[in-house]
């Protein structure tokens, strides 16, 4: 079957957007291949098409667990075959699923960088009918990417065994600098470089400076009420915020990664299928969305770098119509952003420190701890050291990135019961309450040690056996509790931590410490470039993207908040404060109701009324109303 052919019977997409069908031809000639394709740009169909045309299996190699689980939802959907070696799996699963591949006519394996680096499954991927492999976020293998990760390193081995299947190196957002790293490190052929403009011509890139953040999100919806989302920091702003705008009658959800999955798919649902149209999401939101009529990204707060800015503004406007990535600015946010971003960039003896205290923690030895799993609750770790928790997690996410550690962090509840009452005891209970039947003894047929002491249980487990939801499982635990038949103990954990290499402390930290260094040096950097994009009135904020991605050939967008500002015509400030007074002739009003009255900023009509005050034209009251003198 051809490309085309393809793309119709299992996405069916009539045709392919620049470049893809470039890139598929480039793939199906045999060529090693270089792809920059910024956001909503369909990676992933640049290699699952060709991967589908060509006999033998398809190998992924993506840092992103979440996106590796979603593309293979999405093709299993579509009756390709298809499966991803995930942390958590066992040696004799992953076994079992490497001969999956070999014999069962599977056509894509999605793998982390890190199982590369057993060589026992190298082994096993040796023996495999490879016709491509892709390496997505590929920026991860250049030390001057935002997100370097030294397992990227090892995929440049798969070439002296598979020198005449073609790679296909993937990313969103990478400078000319990292680009030329990106094809050295993977050692690609000849490569054949496709790179699409960051350009997005139909994105109004806004930077508003306010000190009232929820008013002009209230004023933002209101005139654009299609789908939005609104990027916030931390799980208390998506709690807090959406609750405000649902109080102001806007249909608000929020989504971080401190929620179950089932929590997380039910309000993804509920914003996909617009009945509740605005999401508030920390960045755990977005990974492989595809929704074409979001209409607006506001950034609630200040992003830490233009790359991730990029990609979570260019959720918006994927139909090709107008839309709006907005910033707002608060005076003291670049005070307080600094502070969150750089003030608590680990150095290295932190690093040792908190290297040391978490093998101590977890009662690792020196010489032991390695494929070791463990669970972990962050805020507990630092309370028990008097570590700062901002500075620990980064900490934690650059031994996840060195791969020293494996971080999961997704939610997870570890409940334990134990049973006080005798086994003729709970057959009685169970003849007065026949409705937990089925439960408890599912419990007692898995769990025998529960007489005896507190013993940990999947209540998905037990659900799925006893035939009914988690939710019921852990209601009936609970009412056993509160009539003292049994303990009922639910300990949240932020994540848990594999430990990939035998405690080293002082070599391992030795090693990895010369990457530290060079990220923290980036992180400046990146926050520079974040603060000049929001300082400099005078250039095209479109253009400032595009120049900071070394594209060339820029033309000013037209649409941003600079341009629009260059067209506006401006009243001189003393026509302004002549405006105001005649308005305050009529009543006494607020700054905001002048700004709405004659429709100007906040900060010309600032700029006014100081004007007016010291000049004794006009006085405000206590309910900050200004009035003539």
């Amino acid at each position: 079957m051809k490309a085309l052919e393809i793309l119709k019977k299992y996405w069916n997409h009539d045709s392919f957007r620049t470049p893809q069908n470039e890139i598929i031809e480039s793939v199906l000639k045999g060529n090693d291949t270089f792809a920059l394709l910024p956001t909503g740009g369909g990676k992933s169909i640049c290699f699952q098409v060709p991967a589908m045309i060509k006999p033998g299996i398809c190998l992924v190699i993506s840092p992103l667990v979440a996106l590796m689980r979603d593309q293979v939802a999405n093709l299993q959907k579509r009756d390709i075959k298809a499966i991803a070696l995930t942390g958590g799996i066992s040696s004799e699963e992953t076994i079992d699923l490497l001969d999956n591949c070999q014999f069962g006519n599977y056509k894509f394996l999605y793998l982390s960088p890190e199982r590369l680096q057993s060589d026992w499954v190298l082994e096993r991927i040796k023996n495999l009918p490879l016709n491509l492999i892709a390496i997505d976020e590929a920026h991860c293998i250049s030390q001057w990417g935002h997100d370097f990760r030294p397992a990227y390193l090892k995929i440049a081995k798969l070439k002296e065994h598979f020198p005449k299947i073609p790679f296909l190196a993937l990313t969103a957002s990478a400078t000319e600098r990292v680009q030329k790293d990106i094809c050295q490190q993977l050692k690609l052929q000849n490569p054949q470089l496709f790179k699409k403009s960051f350009a997005r011509e139909n994105i109004a890139y806004m930077v508003l400076e306010t000190e009232d953040k929820l008013y002009r999100i209230e004023q933002i919806l209101s005139k654009n009420p299609e789908p939005s989302i609104i990027y916030v920091r931390n799980r208390k702003s998506c709690h807090d915020i959406a609750a405000q705008l649902n109080s102001l009658g806007f249909k608000a959800i929020f989504y971080h990664g401190g929620m179950t999955s089932k929590e997380k798919e039910k309000n993804m649902q509920l914003w996909l299928s617009e009945e509740f149209p605005v999401m508030i999401a920390t960045n755990a939101f977005g990974m492989g969305i595809d929704k074409p009529n979001v209409k607006t990204v506001i950034h609630y707060q200040l992003p830490e770098n233009l790359e991730n800015y990029y990609q979570e503004a260019g959720r918006a406007g994927r139909n090709s119509k107008k839309a709006f990535a907005v910033m707002l600015v608060a005076p003291s946010d670049l005070q307080a952003t600094k502070k969150q971003f750089l003030d608590i960039l680990p150095d290295k003896p932190f690093l040792k420190e908190v290297y040391i205290k978490l093998n101590n923690y977890f009662r690792i030895g020196y010489g032991e701890g390695i494929n070791e799993t463990f669970s972990l609750n962050l805020n507990h770790f630092c309370q028990q050291y008097k570590f700062p928790v901002l500075k620990t997690y980064n900490v934690l996410q650059f031994l996840d990135n060195q791969s020293i550690i494996s971080l999961s962090k997704e939610f997870s509840e570890k409940i334990t019961i134990h049973f006080l009452i005798s086994s003729k005891e709970i057959l009685r209970y169970l003849s007065l309450n026949p409705s937990d039947e089925n439960v408890v003894t599912t419990i007692l047929r898995n769990y025998p040690g529960v007489y005896d002491l507190e013993t940990p249980i999947n209540t998905n487990l037990i659900a799925k056996k006893s035939g009914t939801s988690e939710e019921n499982v852990v209601s009936i635990l609970k009412r056993m509790h509160e009539k003292e038949i049994c303990t009922f103990h639910s300990q949240n954990n932020d994540s848990s931590i594999t430990f990939n290499e035998i405690r080293e402390d002082e070599l391992t930290i030795n090693r990895i410490s010369k990457y530290l260094e060079q990220q923290n040096e980036i992180k400046v950097n990146q926050f520079e470039a974040v603060q000049n994009y929001i300082a400099d009135k005078e250039k095209c904020k479109s253009s400032l993207l595009l120049e900071y991605f070394d594209e060339t050939e820029i033309k000013d967008c037209g649409i941003c908040s600079t341009c629009l500002q260059k067209k506006k015509t401006l009243k001189k400030p003393t026509e302004l404060a002549q405006d105001i007074l005649s308005l305050l002739k009529k009543s006494a009003l607020t700054s905001r109701e002048i700004e709405n009255e004659l429709k100007i900023s906040s900060e010309e009509t600032i700029f006014a009324l100081r004007l007016l005050l010291e000049n004794h034209k006009v006085t405000i009251n206590s309910k900050n109303q200004y009035s003539c003198i």
